[in-house]
């Protein structure tokens, strides 16, 4: 007689052990978490001004005292993710936290992160920084924005170029560095993908949940709705709301994440059509619990596995669109993009070539491994390749 194992492990650490197994998901990972740290502390990595110097015997950090509210604000938020992760709380709680955390962070960076409002990095290469006791400098030691205009025979220069200075990727046009540009661009790539996919799965798992829930009128009405939404080219509505309203990154946040949240909304629904004659929502109905506990309290738990792969595909296709629009000269102009910089790899007479294979690069490495990831928690979700994987197991 066969005897029969019956695991406890729980559903959820089940698909993450699943997609952990696969040696692409780890490399994803890998390479998510580079731009991670990168994006976090950038100002740390890639910056003009010393970290730590000594000047007559009195210890100073100047990278401290010119951190823009952005930087302030992203090594918060770094923090309070970091503590969440470390505290014993449910998922949701989690992020409830995390929310409320970086809101009553953004107004206490607003009121009290007062930055210099003009900043001039040539000052930072004159003897009051150089002729010290010692320093620090960062990795390196250029700001994004720092155009090195005091050195006077700056513009592009190919890797390792330049006979006074060290660039390891070059320079751009206007004679920045590109690999410092390199990491603070990772912020935008993170950004822009993260919370516009944020916005389109919000809006997503509520409009998707109701219409699988009620099903009916309310069904065939919100598929109308995700049907009309769907055929939204996203592109040109960025290129039109660029022409009229100008380059914001919150704008393409926002119209990305709205012109996204169709694709959630049919998962969730999909979901919730099985889910609701389900005996625990039976019963919980019949307690007379409220709607939002019964939708996201006790169904989304056991429904959101579908959406795992769902946003890891949207948080590439984000970050495309961005790039996209960098590449045609219409994104942002004050903050380094990878698509900006891929740009002016055929702007001149000349193919600069370190212009489009360090963009290119980070690019194509970027949206490859979102797509792994979703690629590997969707072969752990499939019930079908779960039973293929069993038998080998």
């Amino acid at each position: 007689m066969t005897e029969h194992i019956v695991s406890r492990e729980s559903f959820s650490r089940r698909i993450w052990r699943k997609t952990w197994q696969g040696a692409g998901v780890r490399l994803g990972f890998a390479w998510v978490a580079i731009l991670v740290f990168m994006g976090v502390f950038a100002p740390f990595l890639a910056n003009s001004m010393p970290l730590l110097m000594s000047k007559g015997g009195e210890i100073s950090a100047p990278v401290l005292a010119y951190l823009s509210r952005e930087d302030v604000l992203v090594l918060a938020m770094f923090a309070l993710a970091v503590l969440l992760a470390w505290i014993p709380l449910s998922g949701g709680k989690r992020v409830l936290g995390f929310i409320a955390g970086t809101a009553v962070a953004a107004l206490l960076v607003n009121a009290f992160v007062k930055p210099p409002a003009v900043m001039i990095y040539d000052q930072f290469r004159a003897p009051a920084y150089t002729e010290v006791d010692w320093r620090i400098m960062p990795p390196v030691p250029y700001a994004p924005q720092d155009y090195l205009r005091d050195f006077g025979d700056t513009g592009l220069e190919a890797p390792l170029e330049a006979e006074s200075r060290v660039h390891l990727m070059g320079t751009e046009e206007n004679g920045a560095d590109v690999f410092s540009r390199m990491i603070h661009a990772s912020r935008i790539a993170l950004s822009i993908g993260l919370i516009a996919t944020g916005i389109g799965l919000v809006i997503g798992v509520i409009l998707g949940g109701l219409m699988g829930y009620f099903s009916g009128v309310v069904d065939m009405l919100g598929m109308r709705l995700v049907e009309i939404f769907e055929s939204i080219p996203t592109l040109f509505l960025l290129l039109t709301f660029v022409a009229f309203f100008g380059r914001s990154l919150y704008m393409m946040m926002v119209i990305i994440g709205i012109t996204s949240w169709s694709g959630y909304a049919r998962y969730i629904r999909a979901e919730f059509l099985k889910l609701r004659k389900q005996d625990y929502v039976q019963a919980a109905i019949a307690s007379g619990l409220p709607l939002s506990s019964i939708l996201f309290r006790h169904m989304l738990p056991n429904g959101v596995a579908p959406l795992l792969v769902g946003v890891s595909f949207g948080v590439a296709s984000a970050i495309l669109a961005e790039a996209t629009l960098s590449f045609l000269g219409l994104g942002l102009v004050d903050a380094p993009s990878w698509g900006q910089m891929l740009n002016q790899a055929v702007k001149s007479s000349t193919f600069n070539w370190w212009m489009a294979v360090f963009p290119g690069g980070a690019i194509f490495l970027t949206v490859f491994a979102y797509n792994l990831i979703g690629e590997a928690f969707r072969d752990a979700i499939d019930p079908q390749l779960s039973r293929k994987a069993g038998v080998n197991v």
